[in-house]
């Protein structure tokens, strides 16, 4: 099978990748540098029991030269790229980090794919930010974006326009996915399901924003890992005929009421959140919601995991998790 090499491979959705993709017998070697965003056991975990049979290295993306010897070694025929530094509030604290990783790790990236011969396709992170600063919903893939509303949603702007010039400069075959609200198991604590989780749990108040007034795209795990998949098996073994840039949303097509999602924790843990409402913080988006019809007419991508169905095997894997990151564990 073929020879992958996906970056951000300790992430959440990068993970769940390397474990989908060999589970399908590829040949699957990740890349990750397991900063301290957010506590990196949690990312060394998913590494041992998610991405166990992939060859994970210890690389940032910015080590051009060690990016480019991985590549020449590996001669990958997908690329897939999901390194990036996450959260749209973070960006207002560290705006330099978001420059270095999302835009010189993309151009770092782009530059050592398009000079691989063995690559066919690159597949990369976008998000659901890049509508911060459209009004209408649902959101599409040609509309124009506007202003973005924080340094996060600039920078995945950015990448976009960057890998557009790359494919019409170099004839690089590329997908840019603009992901909404990833949620599941093995996430991201800095995501609103989590915190809630947590915050329910240990009895603390949990900030309900725009007082409550803010609707979100749910999407699980799995309806994002499938399409990515078929992407990667589509140019697996075959050059692309007509080289080119586009990108795609990949939601669940269903925005929900962030109050609902709560109601489904508390039912899942059986504890009511102590609610405390405040306004929308800067760079904050009132509702996602993704128009998936490019998807499903080039993929017959459906999106098929019930947000109630989605939180009950989050809170199942969480509580099992939680404890042993509380007490400082490695693994699960």
């Amino acid at each position: 099978m073929a020879g992958i090499v996906i970056t951000g491979a300790a992430g959440f959705i990068g993970a769940h990748c390397c474990a989908a993709l060999t589970r399908r017998g590829h040949d699957v070697t990740g890349v990750d540098n397991f900063n301290a965003y957010y506590t990196p056991a949690l990312k060394q975990a998913r590494v041992e029991h998610l991405a166990a049979q992939a060859r994970v290295h210890d690389i940032d993306i910015n080590d051009h030269t060690a990016l480019t010897a991985l590549l020449d070694d590996v001669k990958p025929s997908v690329v897939v790229h999901l390194a990036a530094q996450a959260g749209v509030r973070y960006s207002f604290e560290a705006p330099l980090e978001y420059a270095n990783s999302n835009l010189l790790g993309q151009v770092s990236v782009l530059e050592a794919t398009r000079k691989q011969a063995s690559v066919n396709r690159l597949i990369y992170a976008s998000s659901s930010s890049v509508y911060s600063g459209v009004s209408t919903v649902p959101f599409t893939e040609d509309m124009k974006l506007g202003t973005p509303k924080s340094l996060y949603a600039a920078t995945k702007i950015a990448d976009e326009v960057l890998s557009d010039t790359y494919s019409s400069l170099y004839g690089l075959d590329a997908i840019g996915l603009r992901f909404f609200t990833v949620y599941g198991p093995w996430g991201r604590p800095d995501m609103a399901y989590w915190s809630f989780a947590d915050a329910i749990l240990s009895g603390r108040p949990l900030k309900l924003f725009n007082h409550g007034n803010v609707r979100r795209d749910f999407t699980y795990i799995d309806d994002i890992v499938a399409p990515i998949v078929t992407m990667v098996e589509e140019a697996a073994d075959d050059r692309p005929a007509t080289p080119r840039h586009r990108v795609y949303n990949i939601g669940n097509h269903t925005p929900t009421p962030v109050p609902d999602m709560i109601a489904h924790l508390e039912r899942l843990l059986g504890r009511k959140a102590v609610v405390e409402l405040a306004p929308l913080p800067p760079g904050d988006m009132v509702e996602t919601f993704a128009d998936v019809q490019r998807l499903q007419r080039d993929y017959g991508f459906a999106p098929s995991t019930p947000l109630e169905t989605g939180l009950e095997r989050f809170t199942d894997w969480y509580l099992q998790w939680r404890p042993r990151l509380a007490g400082g564990e490695r693994a699960l």
